[in-house]
């Protein structure tokens, strides 16, 4: 048996991984390119150039992702094969977590939560819903808001906000010695204390803190609906150090564990390339 290769299509960016006969990971890559064909032909030629891959030495290419449709015909003749992106999303999460069983949670442009639970036959997948709320919203609101859509240049801006200037919080509008169990320093209405003096920095970090804590809540409460403590956190925005910031001290407040694995950007790949069928 030759290598698997998993292909993760988007919209204009492409992801894909390898696994060598044996189960060796081929690291993974991604490229970007104006329309899905050419962005899937852009990866598959760099990343078998760059891994020495021959096309007699690859047995079959998994597919997935929302632009995998618009590939109609065998890539340069080999088997190619279509597989579910929540099905994917949750293989990935569990092989790059190491758990048996997780909420795994796919921020990309939108926001997927998948329960997964490894069983004899093989890892079982549901998908319990999502959000719009994800990397769309950050690049949509920063564009609006503040002229730029460079997530890198939104992460540097976010340094030095002042959250202070822009949500309203329990301490703000409660008396603790009230309400005791609660911890005052929790968001209660997102951008709900905007100030007149809030700059572009206090801005950014408050959009960011908007959309990371929107995918932390629905995946607390999914977590909590499987009876689960594990969320594993999964997709492009777990590159972005202000959300992870914000999952870390959401990890305290409502005793639930997130992991970032490494690569856990290429999740989704990676649990295409695993698939079984």
């Amino acid at each position: 048996m030759g290598a698997v290769i998993g292909i993760d299509v988007g919209g204009s960016t492409t992801k894909i991984v390898g696994f060598r006969d044996g189960g060796e990971l081929i690291a993974p890559q991604f490229v970007r390119a104006n329309d899905p064909v050419t962005s899937v032909y852009g990866a598959f030629g760099k990343f078998t150039s760059e891994n020495g891959l021959t096309l007699d030495g690859i047995d079959r290419v998994m597919m997935t992702g929302v632009g995998s449709s618009f590939i109609k015909s065998p890539i340069y003749g080999l088997d190619c094969r279509l597989v579910p992106e929540f099905e994917c999303v949750g293989i990935g999460g569990l092989y790059l977590s190491g758990l048996d069983e997780a909420i795994i949670v796919s921020m990309g442009t939108g926001t997927a939560v998948i329960h997964a639970k490894r069983e004899d036959s093989g890892v079982k997948v549901d998908y319990l819903g999502g959000t719009g709320v994800g990397g769309g919203t950050l690049i949509g609101l920063s564009r609006l808001t503040l002229g730029m859509d460079s997530v890198k240049h939104i992460e540097t801006l976010c340094e030095g906000g002042d959250l202070s200037k822009i949500d309203l919080r329990i301490k703000d509008i409660s008396n603790p010695e009230v309400y005791p169990d609660i911890k005052t320093d929790l968001t209660a209405a997102n951008f709900g204390n905007l100030s007149d003096l809030a700059d572009k920095h206090d801005i950014a970090l408050g959009i960011v803190n908007m959309v990371a804590e929107t995918i932390a809540m629905l995946s607390i409460f999914a977590a909590r609906g499987c009876n689960l403590n594990d969320v594993v956190l999964t997709g492009n925005l777990t590159q972005i150090s202000p959300i992870c910031e914000v999952f870390a001290s959401m990890r305290t407040s409502f005793s639930m564990h997130f992991t970032v694995p490494n690569m856990a950007q290429f999740s989704t790949v990676i649990g295409a390339a695993l698939h079984t069928i």
